[in-house]
C-alpha cells in the first residue's frame, strides 16, 4: 500500500505598508491514486479468504487422523513432507491476483499449510515461508512450480529420513533440517459447494463447505473425515467402480468456481452398500480414538445429519450412505469394543 504524503506551506506575514507581491507558485505533488478495486476482484478476495480459512481448518483437524493412523492405512502409508506449498498460479483468473493481494503469493512457492505434529512442524517450518532449495537443488517458481517441485521432492522424500531445506523468511534465507513424516497419504480438500456431503475417490477426501457449516465443531468435521479416510483405506471406491465418478466430482468441487449443475442429482455416484459402510464406520471409530477425538458423539452426529438431510436429498450425504439403521448399530458395537480395549489396555486395532 502506498501512503499519500501531504505537503503544506506556511507563510508568515509581517505588517507592511504596501501589498506584498506573490512569489512564484510552488507545485504541490498530486496525491497518489489508490488502484481501483473492482467488485469482481473484491468478491474474489473475500471468497479466497474464506476458502483458505476453511482449508486451514481441514488441515488442522485431519492432521492427527493422518499421522496417528499410519499403521492402519496399510498400503496407503507414505513418507510425507508434512506441508503444502502454493504460489499465485495455484489459483486461476482473478483469484491469482487475489492470491497475490490476500496471501502475498508471487512467483516463488510458499508454504500454505503445515501439518500439525509432522516433522515439518517440529523443524519450525511456518506458513508463508518461501521455498528456495532442497538438498542444494533449486526449487522452481512460475506457473508450473507445484508440479516441477513435486518432481524434485518426491524421490528425495522416499529415500531420506530428513531433508535440508533452504527457505526465505523475513527477507533472509535459512536452512532447516525437515524430517519426513510417516502418515496416511490421503489428500484432504475443501469442496466449494453448499450441499451437505463429502466424497472419497480412493486417494482423496473432499468435504464440502456446506458439510463443514453443518458439522460446526472440529470434532464433528473429524467424524466425516475419518469415515472417508476409512473408505479409501478399505478400497471401497475401486471395489464399487465408483472412483471415476467420485473423482470427477472432486475435480469439479475443488475449483474456485465449480459447476454446481452437477449437484442437481447424485452426479452418477453409486450409493455405498451396507457392508462397506458399516466396515468404514468401524475403522473410522478406531482412527478417531487413536487421534484423540471423542467417539461418544459419533452416532448422535450421524443421526442428526440423516434426520435433517434424509436420503431423498439427492446431493446429500445420506443419499450416498442410506443404510442408516445398520450404520448406527455398527457404531454402537464399535464404540463398546474400543472402550473395552481401552479398559483392558489392549492396542486399538480393529
Amino acid at each position: 500500500m502506498l501512503s499519500a504524503v501531504l505537503l503544506s506551506a506556511c507563510s508568515t506575514f509581517a505588517p507592511q505598508a504596501t501589498t506584498p507581491q506573490p512569489g512564484p507558485a510552488v507545485p504541490v505533488p498530486a496525491e497518489p491514486q489508490q488502484p481501483v478495486l473492482s467488485a469482481k476482484m473484491a468478491a474474489a478476495q473475500d471468497a479466497l479468504r474464506i476458502m483458505v480459512n476453511l482449508q486451514d481448518r481441514l488441515s488442522r483437524v485431519s492432521a492427527p487422523l493422518l499421522i496417528n493412523n499410519a499403521d492402519l492405512c496399510k498400503s496407503m502409508a507414505r513418507n510425507l513432507l508434512g506441508f503444502t506449498a502454493q504460489n499465485r498460479y495455484s489459483y486461476p483468473g482473478e483469484f491469482s491476483e487475489a492470491a497475490r493481494t490476500v496471501l502475498g503469493y508471487g512467483e516463488r512457492l510458499q508454504v500454505s499449510s503445515v501439518l500439525a505434529g509432522s516433522g515439518a512442524a517440529r523443524a519450525g517450518l511456518r506458513k508463508g515461508d518461501g521455498l528456495v532449495s532442497v538438498e542444494g537443488k533449486s526449487l522452481p517458481g512460475g506457473p508450473d512450480a507445484e508440479s516441477q517441485a513435486a518432481e524434485v521432492l518426491g524421490p528425495l522424500v522416499g529415500k531420506q529420513a530428513a531433508l535440508d531445506m533452504t527457505i526465505a523468511r523475513n527477507g533472509n534465507n535459512q536452512t532447516l533440517k525437515v524430517p519426513v513424516t510417516r502418515a496416511c497419504a490421503i489428500r484432504v480438500q475443501l469442496g466449494n459447494a453448499d450441499n451437505i456431503n463429502s466424497y472419497a475417490d480412493g486417494q482423496r477426501v473432499l468435504i464440502t463447505r456446506g458439510m463443514m457449516n453443518f458439522a460446526q465443531s472440529d470434532e464433528a468435521i473429524a467424524y466425516v473425515l475419518a469415515k472417508d479416510i476409512a473408505h479409501n483405506v478399505l478400497g471401497h471406491a475401486g471395489a464399487m467402480r465408483n472412483s471415476a465418478a467420485v473423482g470427477s466430482m472432486i475435480d469439479n468441487l475443488v475449483r474456485t468456481k465449480p459447476d454446481l449443475s452437477l449437484l442437481i442429482g447424485s452426479g452418477g455416484i453409486k450409493p455405498v452398500p451396507q457392508d462397506m459402510d458399516t466396515a468404514a464406520d468401524n475403522l473410522a471409530l478406531y482412527m478417531l480414538a487413536r487421534a484423540g477425538y471423542n467417539i461418544d458423539r459419533v452416532k448422535p452426529f450421524w443421526q442428526r445429519l440423516s434426520s435433517q438431510y434424509p436420503a431423498s436429498v439427492l446431493n446429500g450425504y445420506t443419499a450416498l450412505h442410506p443404510a442408516t439403521s445398520a450404520r448406527f448399530a455398527a457404531i454402537d458395537k464399535g464404540v463398546a469394543e474400543i472402550k473395552a480395549k481401552l479398559v483392558a489396555k489392549k492396542p486399538l486395532v480393529p
